[in-house]
């Protein structure tokens, strides 16, 4: 079957589409000391993002979608991030889902018979989110074992018409504002990992447990249970067997989580700039002009730039069947940005001073949400190091 794609480079596309994140932006910024104070779902930007398309971001256009390229969605994702990482977060759940089954899918080996499936299967799904603004929801994580293809305890059993859901998902973001809830879990008889959606309103999903974090509030991810949930044979979004292929050989979709914490750190530069040139009163010597200053300053942009520099790379060479090389250079840029983003944070405190520790000063719920990207599976800073600790120097099967 022949797929019309979009092209994966297009500077003017991906030109307007950042020039719309700069339109929305400054209201993103606005509203995000509300959603971290309130620990509440971003809905307001979401509106907005949707108003704009932005739903559709990465659906192709011959769906109707914006069709942006792999590429196109980690820098508008950092976009978005240096405006409100929370919503650059929980717009990344959105638009996994997207990514998987669009231009991820396409790069995969499928049967006629599934590709048929398939693109019935995702046809309905982009209707639903162009159309109704059906809001998606990824939560993969349970609690149980590192990695993109273990740990799932949460099994699918055949029934007539679908399957019956049993199992939990922890840090499930957007819960209790998504439409659909997109998980991975285990069919029973075939012992496989199935992706598949299961719809928010479904009896068998229960919401439980309080979220008040430390950062990143406006996410929202509480635990998800599922209790007999049911989902429709028309609601596996990947056919058997493309899960374990599509994290084999897309790697590259587990570093989506990046581009909120590159943002993040790009608008703790942008605050530290603006708070070091602000004019001080007459009679006193300006914050710009303390030596301490200018170098905890250098130093900053110094960190900004070797994680962004790395970050950019990877994006410009994403595709299927990454080089060894380029997994390992992928690794690198996704623990280098989880773990500058909190540096930067850290450093911009001391730079700005005891202000910085105020509730209403920016840079503090900069710090706290910083602290968050490190923890976050499957590509935590922990399975980076793991990964690269053993890269080219134990056989490929042992890495």
């Amino acid at each position: 079957m022949a797929i019309q794609a979009d092209p994966v480079v297009d500077p003017e596309r991906r030109e307007r589409l950042l020039a719309i994140v700069d339109e929305l932006g400054p209201a993103f910024r606005e509203r995000a000391p509300r959603y971290d104070r309130e620990a509440s779902f971003p809905f307001e930007n979401f509106a907005d993002l949707y108003a704009a398309g932005f739903y559709g971001l990465c659906i192709p256009t011959r769906y109707g979608g914006l069709g942006a390229s792999f590429n196109d969605y980690m820098q508008i994702g950092a976009a978005i991030g240096a405006y409100c990482p929370m919503t650059a977060l929980t717009f990344n759940m959105h638009t996994q889902t997207v990514l998987w089954t669009g231009i991820a899918a396409d790069d995969l080996d499928m049967s006629d018979a599934h590709r048929a499936t398939h693109e019935t299967t995702r046809a309905e799904l982009y209707r639903r989110i162009l159309e109704e603004g059906a809001m998606q929801s990824q939560p993969l994580s349970e609690g149980i074992a590192q990695g993109a293809t273990r740990g799932f305890a949460t099994t699918a059993t055949r029934v007539e018409g679908g399957y019956l859901i049993n199992g939990k998902k922890i840090f499930a973001s957007l819960s209790g504002a998504a439409t659909d809830y997109n998980i991975t879990c285990v069919e029973t008889s075939e012992d496989e990992i199935l992706f598949l959606a299961v719809s928010a309103d479904d009896p068998g999903v229960e919401i439980v447990g309080d979220w008040d974090p430390l950062g990143m509030r406006g996410t929202v991810s509480r635990t998800l249970m599922f209790k007999d949930a049911f989902a429709p044979d028309s609601a596996v979004l990947l056919p058997p067997g493309l899960y374990n292929q599509l994290a084999e050989r897309w790697s590259y979709v587990y570093m989506t989580l990046t581009p909120a914490y590159m943002g993040l750190t790009k608008a703790v530069i942008d605050f530290v700039q603006e708070y070091l040139s602000s004019q001080a009163p007459p009679g006193i010597t300006s914050r710009r002009e303390v030596p301490q200053k200018q170098q905890g300053w250098a130093e900053l942009q110094i960190m900004y730039e070797r994680s962004r520099a790395l970050f950019d790379r990877v994006c410009d060479e994403a595709r299927v069947d990454p080089t060894p090389e380029m997994l390992r250079r992928a690794l690198a840029a996704s623990y280098t940005v989880m773990e500058t983003a909190p540096e930067v944070a850290s450093l911009a405190i001391r730079v700005c001073g005891g202000l910085s520790l105020l509730k209403d000063f920016r840079l503090e719920q900069y710090y706290r949400d910083a602290r968050c990207g490190s923890t976050m599976l499957p590509w935590s800073a922990e399975v980076c190091l793991h990964r690269l600790g053993r890269h080219a120097i134990f056989p490929d099967d042992e890495q």
